[in-house]
């Protein structure tokens, strides 16, 4: 009994002496205690709540900039965790590119593995680069083309489904409309898009939420959700510590085994059936010309110009293609969700839009059209002006992706374009050397909201920006319109051009069918995973973004 009782004590003594020394020795050698940042109240405040909370942060980065510099140090969770903050477009642009020494922490890598997998959203290093090979030709412009008839056909079917609701139950005293969460309804359309365009699988998502691989990722991904809205101090302590889920599984964890269970049941079935297809291909001759991504991922992988070495697991496969469910349908559909939003809120704009988008209409139905003439007249609505602004518009000021957070793999010099006020008074103008270990906060709504580059409105939503911006602007980093929503260097959104193509889809079919105008409720930002609605006062309720809908009448003004 002596001795297990004093392996005990000893173990504990051991665990208490690492945290004396993380808490108030290791801070105190931090080199990132000579930059300068703002204060905290006490031993284990932080700056979380102010930077991450979309209500907060637009204020709390300027009065950063104002105070302290571009390039400054935060706090995270604890003492022991210093962040740099950088507001500086050459030292964020510097960290983007060089994805070989910055890395998502493997915190941030693990709780994404632990929900779908090690897909490119978690891979880093060679298996990025072999996943990201393999996936590339996947998304080429002539594939996203040719899903283009899938998404106007789940646009139609969203609107038709959208008519019948309001035909069989207007909302009392507002005859023609109903008030509709958008939210929910856009999300179930882009699971069916992803679930077609991602697998040739039909969810059937937007006539019911029945399918039992549907259920699966949307029950899979709401736990991913509420854990982070909780807090979730089980969820933290379980990464550090994997044992606490295998011993003592709570509703969560169960729930995400059986939705794994589910996945790996239903889609590993596809997965077997495409390559069987693909196969009988290659042996009759005639090859396999399915435009899913799954299919073209399989055809990737067997390429004979693809070294074996170079080639992916069907557990990758698995693991990428959640990886798109879970980025591809979530981001666009919360991006469209605030695009219909702003547009309620903007009546003014919204009409404006609408009109553009009537001027192109075919003669004939949409639904009549041949794949051809699709492609076609998407090319004509991707190039509409006005409904360009009015999408990087919402994406500048709402993007989805809220921030992100990366990790020095090794010591570095971070180049600056400002000036770095150190606490001591020095000025650092050549770049800041940081330790191997240093976490970085990637502010992506700071940059797209910061005043000094896009002017005093930066705060509001004014489309017609983009027709005279600032010149300063052409030298922030960014994949898509010196944006970051879609993030900027090797690990940029591989979907992005899919992406916009649902979102100008669907704006098309909706905006030129109804009218959306607010409830009185006020929809309040979040950041919960992702940028999502909520209505003030009824959190409890969960994400969403009821807005009046009623048919459009041509002709109106």
């Amino acid at each position: 009994m002596m001795p297990l009782l004093n392996l005990i004590l000893f173990a504990a003594l051991v665990l208490t002496s690492f945290a004396v020394y993380y808490v108030f020795v290791a801070p105190r050698f931090n080199p990132l205690q000579e930059l300068p940042g703002p204060p905290v109240k006490s031993l284990f405040d932080n700056h979380m709540a102010a930077l991450l909370n979309p209500d907060k942060s637009p204020i709390n980065h300027q009065r950063i900039v104002e105070h302290y510099g571009r390039l400054v140090r935060i706090r995270g969770l604890g003492p022991w965790d210093e962040r740099i903050l950088p507001l500086d477009p050459v030292s964020l642009a510097h960290v983007l590119k060089n994805t070989a020494i910055y890395e998502k922490p493997w915190q941030s890598r693990q709780l994404i593995t632990g929900l779908i997998g090690c897909g490119m959203l978690a891979a880093e290093g060679q298996m990025h680069k072999r996943q990201r090979r393999v996936a590339t030709p996947a998304f080429s412009i002539q594939n996203m083309r040719a899903l283009i008839p899938l998404v106007f056909g789940k646009g139609n079917e969203l609107k038709d489904k959208w008519l019948a609701l309001i035909y069989e139950g207007s909302t009392p005293g507002k005859e023609g409309g109903m008030v509709l969460d958008v939210c929910s309804w856009v999300s179930r359309a882009t699971f069916d898009v992803i679930g077609l365009a991602g697998f040739d699988y039909e969810f059937n998502a937007i006539q019911d939420e029945s399918n039992e691989l549907f259920l699966a990722y949307k029950e899979m991904f709401e736990i991913a959700i509420s854990q982070s809205a909780g807090g979730a101090l089980r969820s933290v302590l379980a990464i550090y510590f994997p044992i606490i889920d295998k011993l003592f599984p709570n509703q969560a964890t169960r729930t995400v085994d059986r939705a794994h269970d589910v996945i790996e049941r239903v889609a590993g079935q596809l997965i077997q059936e495409k390559k069987r297809k693909i196969h009988e291909g290659e042996v009759n001759g005639k090859g396999y010309h399915g435009k899913d991504l799954l299919a073209l991922l399989l055809k990737s992988n067997v390429a004979a110009d693809l070294p074996p070495e170079q080639r992916i697991s069907d557990e990758d496969i698995l693991h990428n293609i959640n990886t798109f469910m879970f980025a591809g349908s979530d981001t666009t559909s919360l991006a469209l969700t605030w695009i219909l939003a702003l547009l309620a809120q903007h009546p003014q704009v919204q009409t404006r839009l609408r009109n553009e988008l009537l001027c192109i209409a075919p003669s004939s139905d949409l639904a009549k059209l041949t794949p051809e003439e699709t492609e076609s007249f998407y090319t004509t609505i991707s190039n509409l002006p006005y409904l360009h602004n009015v999408v990087r518009e919402t994406l500048r000021l709402i993007p989805p992706v809220h921030s992100s957070l990366r990790v020095a793999t090794q010591d570095d010099i971070i180049p600056v374009s400002y000036p770095v006020r150190m606490r001591d008074g020095r000025e650092e103008r050549s770049g800041l050397r940081i330790p191997k270990g240093t976490f970085v906060h990637v502010p992506i709504e700071a940059f797209q909201l910061d005043k000094e580059w896009w002017g005093e409105d930066a705060w509001s939503f004014n489309p017609d920006r983009w027709d005279n911006l600032p010149e300063i602007v052409t030298e922030l980093p960014g994949l898509f319109s010196n944006l970051l929503t879609f993030s900027a260097g090797p690990r940029s959104c591989i979907g992005m051009r899919f992406s916009m193509i649902e979102m100008k889809t669907f704006l098309y079919i909706l905006l030129t069918n109804f009218v959306f105008s607010g409830t009185g409720d006020k929809i309040i930002r979040a950041n919960v995973v992702l940028t999502r609605p909520y209505v003030q006062g009824r959190y409890k309720e969960g994400s969403q973004c009821p807005l009046f809908v009623r048919p459009y009448t041509p002709g109106e003004p």
